[in-house]
């Protein structure tokens, strides 16, 4: 197993072990299933090669960031019609904007993790 230099940054997960350590592509592994639909988390490739694995949970974050700003650019134009009253109508927007951010970190800590995997992997 070769070490690896690469320099831990701020959006390093906490679940996942610093690279070159003991158990830390297993550590990487979890937290990225974690990130992908359970079915896509039990493929052989995507176990076997946590590379891959990366590569699925960046276009899955991805693709949840587009979803969550599409809902809160939305929201304003579409929530009125289902009769909800204006305070929840603000929260939601609260919500959407508030995931939009948990989002982009998670997707910065995938960037992260992804590129510890693919020096560990050279």
């Amino acid at each position: 197993m070769q070490l690896t230099t690469t320099r831990i940054s701020p959006d390093w997960p906490c679940q996942v072990k610093t690279p070159g350590s003991y158990d830390w592509e297993r550590s990487a592994a979890k937290w990225l299933r974690e990130l992908v639909p359970a079915r896509y988390a039990s493929y052989p490739a995507l176990i076997r090669h946590p590379v891959l694995l990366a590569r699925h949970a960046q276009i899955q974050v991805q693709h949840e960031i587009r979803v969550a700003r599409t809902a809160l650019q939305t929201a304003r134009a579409d929530l009125p019609a289902l009769g909800l009253p204006e305070s929840v109508i603000e929260h939601t927007i609260k919500l959407y904007a508030a995931e939009v951010l948990q989002l982009q970190h998670i997707a910065r800590s995938v960037r992260a993790v992804t590129g510890a995997l693919v020096d560990n992997g050279r």
